[in-house]
């Protein structure tokens, strides 16, 4: 599960640790040599997991804002800007109600892919007191959680998934075949893959701990995500009765790859802490993804390139807060992401793009 998780590190590490960022910050900092020409999209609350049409033209991305009344994650959509003086106008695409992440462009254009609450309840559903588990690092696996297929107008066209238990953080193969996910269905966070139709279930991933934020290599052929794995009697406990409580602490998660039905899994990263939302590069020998194992302190967030194989993993950002959600455009040229810079000491996460220089 994606969709929280900014406000929620936002939230465990303190108001404190965001105002380290200098009042006068940039959006281009020095040692930043990939991107060339950024642009700040949006300006307030917190805005996540931007992600490119297949055409390269749109972004959908998960918006909140306590101050505008939309008091947890709705999806919006937004043609890019081609001018300077273009700005970005995005619209609602999902109902308004509930609670909403992860969405996701079918390679047609014209349909997307998210999950979300309103079924269950107009309201947005309530978040866990970390109080109750010493403060710990957590957060919720709305069992409410449904797939739906819906129109770049907001029509939903197709409830996907009605099997009881979460159901989220979905994308879509290139190649508009099949579509991976995560799900509690049989007990455990784990990854399954269905037809582009929502038939044809099937689970890919076996081993216990939470398998998620899965993505489609550019060929369609692989697949990498994040997982925890607790090996250790004391963690096992722990992970099993936060899951018996729907609730998941994601502090130790690691970059997987595997054959897009699952097989051949091999786990590419082992820098502990948190390892999140890896998706490959364009050319498909590469990966990109954010992590903290530089800082004891467990922040600030930075993106990092890898080889398809876990070695060779260089820093392409620094911010000091937060920098996050990484993906290209079809064609490699463009890099967007969502960020802390640039915030003015709040707490707003932002959405980003800029030219990508090899």
């Amino acid at each position: 599960m994606r969709y929280s998780f900014i406000l929620l590190v936002i939230l465990f590490f303190g108001q404190n640790t965001l105002k380290a960022q200098p009042l006068n910050d940039s959006i281009h900092f020095n040692g930043e040599s990939h991107f060339a020409n950024i642009r700040q999209l949006t300006f307030g609350g917190d805005n996540a997991e931007a992600y490119f049409s297949y055409d390269g033209k749109y972004l959908i991305y998960q918006y909140t804002n306590q101050a505008k009344g939309i008091n947890c994650d709705q999806i919006w959509m937004g043609k890019i800007p081609q001018e300077p003086n273009e700005t970005f106008n995005p619209k609602l695409v999902s109902t308004g109600t509930g609670r909403t992440t992860c969405a996701f462009f079918y390679p047609d254009g014209k349909h997307i892919i998210y999950a979300s609450t309103h079924l269950n309840s107009k309201e947005c559903p309530p978040v866990p007191d970390r109080k109750k588990y010493g403060n710990k690092y957590i957060w919720p696996i709305y069992e409410s959680f449904d797939l739906f297929k819906a129109d770049t107008n907001g029509k939903i066209i197709k409830q996907l998934t009605k099997t009881k238990g979460y159901d989220a953080e979905a994308t879509i193969s290139p190649k508009g075949d099949k579509i991976v996910f995560t799900s509690m269905r049989d007990g455990d966070l784990e990854l399954y893959t269905m037809d582009i139709n929502g038939k044809n279930v099937k689970r890919i991933t076996h081993a216990l701990g939470y398998d998620g934020g899965a993505w489609f290599s550019p060929d369609g052929s692989k697949i990498i995500w994040r997982a925890s794995r607790p090996a250790v009697e004391a963690d096992i406990k722990e992970y099993k009765e936060l899951l018996a409580q729907n609730l998941v602490a994601p502090t130790n998660m690691e970059v997987w790859i595997a054959n897009a039905d699952g097989s051949n899994p091999q786990m590419l990263t082992n820098l502990e802490k948190a390892n999140w939302a890896p998706n490959f590069m364009p050319d498909g020998k590469r990966f990109i993804f954010f992590f903290i194992h530089e800082y004891k302190r467990g922040f600030p967030f930075n993106m990092y390139m890898a080889d398809a194989n876990g070695g060779n993993i260089t820093k392409i950002s620094r911010d000091k807060g937060f920098d996050a959600f990484p993906m290209f455009s079809p064609d490699g040229k463009k890099i967007v992401f969502c960020s802390n810079r640039n915030n003015g000491g709040t707490r707003d996460t932002n959405i980003f793009i800029a030219d990508w220089v090899e």
